[in-house]
């Protein structure tokens, strides 16, 4: 098994909200509360969950746009909660994102051209004459012409703009990506060409991603493991193929049962989770899903579930939070 490129132990990320004349601290919004994983070199984990879950907080504490409130987070061996800040502009010379919103995050201002040497500019790689043939380059990787480079990003589609964030990505080789939801912006036709140029791209450079999304189907089309998040913590953790077939955890089986099915034959229940997700501000005590799961138990309100082996597997595939492993029987219908 291939050595971690990035290990996360207990990553805590809670934002204080401050009220009053004196703008005092009056609660914490408890966004990310305790997540742990790892991400093998050239391999994909896809971090999936309800909007408001910590998902894209947990991306930008991996990049260190946000320090973690508590947690340990190694990348290629450097330790990126204590690195000095003047030290990150070469760490992230290896660790890339790619945003939501391609147009958000292209500035206006700029030709495509300006916008892709710019990673070259601030690093200080090759001469003006080395960095147009980089950009010509990158354009042709993301399937893009060269004769481009003069334009603004308003002149071109969402997945043409979302092409462009991708080059700006990978233009310094780095060795991960945290791609943060890059194809719910995008017209279904397109996303499947925004996948397919993921894969490409990471087979033919040997790119780590960590795809975050709420999209199970999407997930799943280019993920190696998922990580199954709710309100801040991590429930349920396998493979892909693991998943999809056999969800351990009653949130993971609820998500996995409301992809559409493409037979309009096919007889599949839906679960229907009652109650609207809790406030990260004020989470339920013991497990946060336990006042919309059918399966709760007394106490399921005061004891918080780690993530442990699912009983019966070797401990290295399959992980869940849930004090009622081993007696649920979750069938995938």
């Amino acid at each position: 098994m291939n050595p971690a490129l990035m290990s996360v132990d207990g990553l805590k990320m809670h934002f204080p909200v401050r009220g009053g004349i004196f703008k005092r601290t009056v609660g914490q919004v408890y966004a990310v509360d305790g997540v742990s994983f790892t991400i093998a070199p050239g391999q994909t984990l896809g971090l999936v969950g309800e909007s408001g879950c910590g998902k894209t907080t947990v991306g930008r504490c991996l990049t260190r746009l946000y320090r973690p409130t508590a947690g340990e987070i190694e990348f290629d061996g450097h330790d990126m909660c204590r690195v000095a800040a003047g030290e990150l502009r070469a760490i992230r010379r290896d660790l890339q994102i790619i945003f939501q919103d391609p147009f958000e995050s292209l500035d206006s201002r700029q030709t495509i051209g300006e916008l892709l040497q710019e990673p070259f500019v601030i690093h200080r790689l090759g001469t003006p004459a080395e960095r147009r043939d980089q950009v010509a380059e990158l354009l042709r990787r993301v399937g893009l012409q060269a004769r481009m480079i003069h334009r603004f990003p308003h002149e071109f589609s969402g997945g043409q703009r979302q092409r462009i964030g991708i080059a700006r990505a990978i233009a310094l080789a780095p060795k991960l990506i945290i791609c943060d939801e890059p194809v719910s912006a995008l017209d279904v036709s397109i996303q499947s060409q925004i996948l397919n140029l993921l894969l490409e791209l990471q087979a033919q450079l040997g790119l780590a991603y960590l795809f975050i999304a709420h999209n199970l189907a999407v997930v799943k089309h280019i993920s190696d493991t998922i990580a199954v998040m709710y309100l801040g913590r991590i429930v349920e953790l396998t493979t892909a193929r693991r998943l999809y077939e056999q969800p351990r955890h009653p949130y993971s089986h609820a998500l996995i049962s409301a992809i559409p099915e493409p037979d309009p034959l096919a007889d599949r229940e839906r679960v229907i989770l009652q109650g609207d997700v809790p406030s990260p501000l004020n989470p339920p005590s013991g497990c946060h899903f336990h006042p919309r799961c059918p399966y709760a138990k007394p106490r399921c309100r005061e004891q918080v579930p780690e993530l442990v082996p699912v009983p019966g597997t070797d401990g290295t595939e399959h992980l869940q939070a849930c004090l009622r492993a081993g007696e649920l029987d979750l069938q995938k219908n």
